[in-house]
């Protein structure tokens, strides 16, 4: 997801930064920039270096994320995945079913391109930093299936 930042003085501007951040990343970064203590149980990162230019060492290669709002608005099926920036591993685990994407290649993710030999390598190095991240996160090897949210009943307790 793209970002823009405007902080005079601190962001160059012009500048561009293609570093893996997440909205995750922004409590972090408030609370750095206010000189407050980063409480070490939080998930981010704070994105301060990256704002003035300077990618640490460290920075993340991978992101983890998981989507579970099904059914909802916008009705796309439970699933986790990992990017690389360039690349993207998802598993449909409700379906199970594997997609795997070359975003500069397919940016709209139209081809899935999951068991091409040509992506072997990369899928193999996916599957590997999904199970990390899974880990470092203590993601449950059973994921929570919620039960759909029942419609409200707009007539109930009207008067009549």
């Amino acid at each position: 997801m793209p970002l823009m930042v405007r902080w005079p003085g601190v962001v160059k501007p012009g500048s561009r930064n293609s570093d893996i951040v997440s909205n995750l990343d922004f409590a972090e970064t408030f609370l750095e920039i206010a000189g407050a203590k980063i409480p070490g149980d939080m998930q981010g990162t704070s994105i301060l270096p990256l704002l003035k230019g300077q990618t640490p060492k460290n920075w993340r290669t991978h992101f983890y994320y998981h989507y579970y709002e099904f059914p909802g608005a916008h009705s796309v099926a439970r699933h986790y995945g990992v990017t690389n920036g360039r690349h993207k591993l998802i598993n449909f685990y409700q379906n199970k079913e594997w997609e795997l994407f070359d975003l500069d290649k397919d940016p709209n993710e139209l081809e899935s391109v999951y068991g091409n030999s040509d992506y072997k390598k990369v899928q193999e190095d996916l599957l590997a930093q999904l199970k990390r991240l899974r880990t470092q996160y203590k993601v449950p090897e059973q994921d929570p299936v919620r039960p759909p949210r029942k419609p409200r009943n707009p007539k109930k307790g009207k008067k009549k």
